[in-house]
């Protein structure tokens, strides 16, 4: 018996970009990024902006993006999350997740 998981859905998944801002640069986020998204099974990249805030790109499921999502709305224990603005993309394949160093 075939069984189609919950969060199937329009083929391979969708690609959001997340910008977080507050206390997100030097406390490790972009790595622990990186660690959460293999963990999850999402693809994409994250880097940080010069005006102090962390861009992701990410790739998965809606189940996947939802949780990394859930996560970046606290990051890592020294982080401080003020906001997160997220934005539909098209569809992008990524091979792994990585860290975009400037």
């Amino acid at each position: 018996m075939n069984t189609i998981p919950k969060y199937h859905f329009r083929g391979q998944g969708q690609t959001i970009a997340i910008t977080v801002s507050g206390k997100v640069q030097g406390v490790f986020f972009r790595q622990n990024t990186k660690e959460i998204a293999k963990e999850i099974g999402i693809t994409g990249e994250v880097k940080n902006l010069s005006d102090g805030s962390v861009y992701i790109i990410a790739t998965g499921t809606k189940v996947q993006l939802d949780k990394l999502l859930a996560w970046c709305r606290h990051g890592p224990p020294k982080a401080n999350v003020l906001s997160i603005e997220t934005k539909e993309l098209s569809f992008q394949q990524f091979d792994g997740f990585s860290i975009v160093r400037r």
